[in-house]
């Protein structure tokens, strides 16, 4: 069994079959998807995968820092609206973004810590983006950390000392199909890293890994990840996926 915990089944990349993927995720053996959201216009889409495959697709809720702009405050008020209204498994896709476009940097930040404080308020988990901007992220998460806060650094790509930094917080390493990309060198870093605080996931529809590379990632996908972890770590595919498994009940609640 395993547990895919970041793909956006709501993307229209998805539009044509996502019925036919959400059950290749099941023969994959995928027993539950967890859904980051990215804005304000992602979220009814999102809840209508989940109220078409409940307790099995579950729902975050927040605003991802590429959709952050000057309007940002009113995104936040949506986010916070949903909050109030029902429950989500957690809050993301949250965080910052160094990587595409810094115009709105302060406000990429004021997002963020907002969200995570809400995070602290409803006892939930975050999901963190931190594409080029991992060693931000952590000076700003960490007074957050101290209070409580738990989550999981999205795709992480960083350092073995970022690694290390991020697991003494209490946060957990999402490890998707970066990991069998060559010129990553993630995969050197895994026997460093370890298998503690490793939770799985495909960013769909995408990073997809080898051998699907450049085309759309699907949550089955998650299968070739696993073959990797396996390979690096010299550890057989049941015990990774037990390890992970479990992991992912333990940061998102999971029964």
């Amino acid at each position: 069994m395993l547990i895919e915990t970041h793909a956006h089944l709501y993307s229209t990349d998805f539009s044509e079959d996502v019925d036919q993927v959400i059950l290749r995720a099941k023969q994959a053996g995928i027993a539950k998807i967890l859904m980051p959201n990215i804005d304000s216009q992602s979220i009814e889409p999102m809840l209508g995968i989940e109220k078409t495959y409940p307790n099995f697709c579950l729902p975050m809720i927040g605003l991802h820092p590429c959709s952050v702009s000057d309007n940002y405050e009113s995104e936040l008020a949506k986010v916070y609206y949903w909050l109030k209204k029902r429950k989500f498994i957690a809050i993301g896709e949250i965080g910052t973004d160094l990587y595409w476009d810094q115009t709105f940097w302060i406000e990429q930040q004021k997002a963020f810590l907002q969200q995570c404080q809400w995070a602290l308020d409803y006892d939930l988990p975050i999901a963190i983006h931190s594409r080029a901007s991992i060693a931000e992220t952590i000076d700003l998460i960490k007074p957050y950390a101290l209070k409580g806060l738990k989550g999981v650094f999205h795709c992480f790509s960083g350092s073995i000392a970022q690694a290390i930094e991020i697991k003494k917080l209490g946060f957990y390493l999402g490890i998707g199909g970066v990991l069998t990309f060559k010129n990553a060198g993630l995969s050197g870093l895994m026997t460093e890293i370890g298998m503690d605080q490793i939770i799985l996931e495909t960013d769909s529809p995408y990073l997809a890994p080898k051998p699907f590379k450049g085309k759309r990632n699907e949550p089955s996908y998650l299968t070739h990840i696993v073959r990797e972890l396996s390979l690096c770590l010299d550890m057989s595919i049941a015990e990774i996926s037990e390890m992970t498994t479990q992991h992912a009940k333990t940061l998102f609640r999971l029964l």
